[in-house]
């Protein structure tokens, strides 16, 4: 594949991840305070603060060959995660995951936990009560979180690079080929990638922004 489109299949790939892990450990959060809680979110909120290289560094040693989730990923796979394209969507998710999990938390925190108490006074059931009040209101930070989430793997290099290397056509995604451009001297494919993601981060952060507006006036 090329950069464009293997940058955005991982994204893609990513953002379904940390959803899919993402939206149910922020319900947790915001409805539960505990030593276990803080630890978690602390868990979370990390990759937001530690260079992106040390955490595909702490990816290699975890998932790579030696490592215990590294042996059992490749029994189900077939294969390694380390220096694949699977390497680089785990990277994506894990770089990615705090966002979506701090825009879902706030999300579901403004929610009124009277309406909550409500359709539970009227017999609704756990699972109606998040299909029916919780998501539904919570669905536009949920969605901004996502569209940061996708954004901040899009343009993930760092962690990307530790774990998946940078392999042409397998493991080199848009931010790769950038950074081989400018070293290889090719500016006027470096300015052309350079203004595609550009444009692709503005217009995420775009939809973001007015998905946290809506967030704000639905609660």
């Amino acid at each position: 594949m090329s950069p464009l489109t293997l940058s955005l299949f991982v994204a893609s790939l990513s953002t379904v991840l940390v959803a899919v892990l993402g939206i149910p450990l922020a319900l947790w959060l915001s409805r539960t305070e505990s030593r276990w809680s803080r630890v978690f979110d602390a868990l979370v909120t990390a990759p937001l603060v530690i260079p992106p290289v040390v955490v595909g560094y702490y990816l290699l040693i975890a998932f790579g060959p030696e490592g215990v989730l590294g042996q059992l990923l490749a029994r189900v796979f077939g294969h390694s995660v380390v220096f694949h394209w699977t390497g680089a969507v785990l990277a994506g998710a894990v770089v990615a995951f705090p966002l979506l999990v701090r825009s879902a938390r706030t999300a579901f925190e403004s929610i009124p936990r009277g309406l909550v108490e409500a359709a539970a006074v009227h017999g609704a059931s756990p699972i109606r009560t998040l299909r029916l009040v919780l998501l539904p209101l919570a669905a536009p930070g949920i969605g901004a979180g996502l569209a940061l989430s996708f954004a901040r793997a899009l343009g993930e290099f760092g962690a990307t690079i530790v774990v998946a290397g940078n392999i042409p056509e397998l493991t080199q995604t848009l931010p790769m080929a950038i950074y081989d451009a400018i070293f290889s001297g090719d500016y006027a494919a470096a300015n052309r990638m350079v203004g595609t993601i550009t444009v692709l981060a503005f217009f995420l952060l775009i939809v973001a922004e007015v998905l946290h507006r809506k967030s704000r006036r639905t609660t």
